[in-house]
């Protein structure tokens, strides 16, 4: 098929304008996937603050319990959701799935702001919370894959790219709206009333936007494309079972997998959610400002996937997404160093002064995986390199004799220790106080800054490299949701793009923090964490190069 054509029912017609039908079909499923991310960003962006609210009160066992499974709600649950809503798009219809989606997602973060916290209701208040969130992560998994195929379904051909490129505006969007409304609200109130009660204003607010994104979404029609094959009795009875269970397309599904979506979620993550992990627990840059250096560099970028959404109908989608898996994977280091170097300068002249080393037994050592942050590390080795890694300190490690309790040196200072595996819990918090105040003024004196300094820092150099992070999200991700589509036959389309792409977005994505946190607390090296969006991102980059179709000129209205 010529570039230049558009395909609808099955005619073939010239290339022309956006409609008033096609622009409100992208203002409406743009509008609501904003703010489905807006709504699953509070959460994480707010969990310290709602924990101490719905978990404090509960014993230590069952607080693990419901932090594990609130995490679990808010990335591991997003494939189910794929499949759950995704099998229904392909059976009754993309309008009425996602506006299925829209509406738990909204209810369940409005009553997250209205629900009675653990002091007033007891142990229902953490269980109420849970199944909240569970909801909100199936309904997101749900809704993107929705969003991005009713979109594509109504786009001209030639024009799938730009049309879907608004939709990938939409989590960058989300993160943005969610860090501003938070924002505003803790400084108006000031921290000890948000901490108190203002938190549940970004939440209600969600309900205004519900109300707005579910009428403009009850006045759109039907995806053409569905219509089509509907009227024609071609329609999947078994979704699940030709997406997943035939190898032609299991295949498909696998490649978009390992080939896009796991390079396109580490470069998302790092680009926006690491950025932040970074400024604020390894550099020490206040909360408040971090958010706001996040939020330019956002604001600046986001034109980026719109601009690579259309660039992408003229040269293609996977030139793109890979070269920006490439382009991610070659600069993360330097850009992270220079991070180091204009965000918190003293850092860096520290650890040149007066370099750290851990002196532990290898073998005493744990890897420090700690997705919820509940988990407690009592090692000798553990106890130095979990308080090292929480203050943002690098260092390097040497090997001890078998059986020797962990020591740290600071320059000439050396610090030992202690085994807390056989202490209770009161004795074991008084000597790691004890410990950390020791080490913490060994650092202070070593010249290590107990958080970064704004009069030394180069803002306007901290938010050009945050925002070249954010172009190269906007690389891989503002084409990806075109490619997706392209992939698969109608007839399974929902299904099969919305599974792989939680499943990159989720597990790959989702851990990212958590597992880069670890590898940098096992080395000492604040960079290290950096191997793991980049591995990824060259695993894409070499199966998507090989094996990864291009996708642009594809007639979406074919159903084979």
């Amino acid at each position: 098929m010529n570039s230049l054509t558009n395909t609808t029912a099955g005619v073939s017609m010239p290339a022309r304008p956006m409609t008033k039908e096609e622009r409100k079909v992208i203002f409406a499923s743009s509008l609501g996937t904003v703010f489905e991310w807006y709504d699953f960003y509070l959460y994480g962006s707010l969990a310290a603050i709602i924990a101490s609210h719905f978990f404090a009160g509960v014993n230590d066992t069952t607080a693990f319990i419901f932090a594990l499974m609130a995490f679990a709600a808010g990335f591991a649950v997003r494939p189910f959701g794929a499949l759950v809503f995704g099998r229904l798009g392909d059976m009754i219809g993309r309008k009425y799935t996602f506006l299925i989606t829209i509406l738990i997602m909204g209810l369940s973060t409005a009553i997250v702001g209205l629900l009675p916290s653990y002091a007033t209701i007891g142990i229902s208040a953490p269980i109420i919370l849970i199944i909240l969130r569970l909801l909100q992560g199936l309904a997101l998994g749900g809704e993107y894959g929705g969003a991005a195929t009713y979109v594509a379904e109504h786009a001209p051909h030639g024009k799938r790219g730009l049309y879907t490129s608004f939709i990938q505006t939409t989590a960058t969007m989300g993160l943005f709206l969610s860090l501003l409304v938070i924002w505003t609200c803790r400084n108006s109130l000031g921290t000890d009333a948000f901490k108190e009660w203002g938190w549940r204003i970004p939440f209600l607010i969600s309900l205004v936007m519900l109300a707005v994104s579910v009428y403009i979404r009850m006045q759109l029609n039907e995806s053409p494309a569905f219509k089509k094959m509907k009227e024609e009795g071609k329609h999947s009875k078994a979704p699940l079972t030709e997406s997943f269970l035939r190898w032609p397309n299991l295949r498909v599904v696998l490649l978009s997998l390992f080939g896009g979506t796991a390079g396109q979620a580490v470069v998302w993550y790092t680009g926006q959610f690491y950025a932040l992990f970074f400024l604020t627990k390894t550099l020490g840059v206040e909360a408040d400002r971090a958010d706001l250096l996040i939020a330019i560099s956002l604001a600046i970028a986001t034109p980026g996937f719109i601009l690579f959404g259309a660039l992408s109908d003229k040269i293609g989608r996977k030139k793109i997404i890979m070269a920006g898996c490439f382009i991610a994977a070659i600069s993360y280091f330097p850009i992270f160093k220079a991070l180091t170097h204009y965000a918190n300068p003293a850092l860096e002249a520290a650890v040149a002064n007066a370099p750290v080393k851990v002196i532990a037994d290898p073998a005493k050592c744990t890897f420090q995986f700690d997705p919820i942050g509940k988990a407690s590390f009592k090692q000798s080795c553990d106890i130095i390199k979990s308080t090292l890694a929480k203050k943002g300190i690098p260092y390097s490690n040497a090997a001890a004799p078998a059986g020797t309790v962990a020591s740290v040196s600071i320059g000439n200072i050396v610090l030992s220790s202690f085994e807390g595996e056989a202490l209770a819990k009161d004795a074991f918090k008084r000597q790691a106080d004890v410990f950390n105040k020791s080490l913490g003024e060994a650092l202070k004196g070593a010249g290590y800054p107990a958080k970064s300094d704004l009069s030394q820092m180069n803002t306007p150099m901290v938010i050009v490299l945050l925002t070249i992070l954010v172009l190269l999200v906007t690389m891989v991700y503002g084409p990806i949701a075109a490619w997706l589509v392209e992939l698969f036959p109608t007839k399974i389309r929902y299904t099969s793009m919305s599974l792989p792409y939680h499943i990159g977005n989720g597990w790959f994505g989702g851990f990212l923090p958590t597992v880069a946190f670890a590898m940098v607390a096992a080395t000492g090296d604040i960079y290290y964490g950096l191997w793991y969006p980049i591995g990824f991102a060259i695993m894409t980059f070499v199966v998507g190069t090989l094996f990864a179709p291009e996708t642009k000129d594809r007639d979406i209205y074919a159903n084979d």
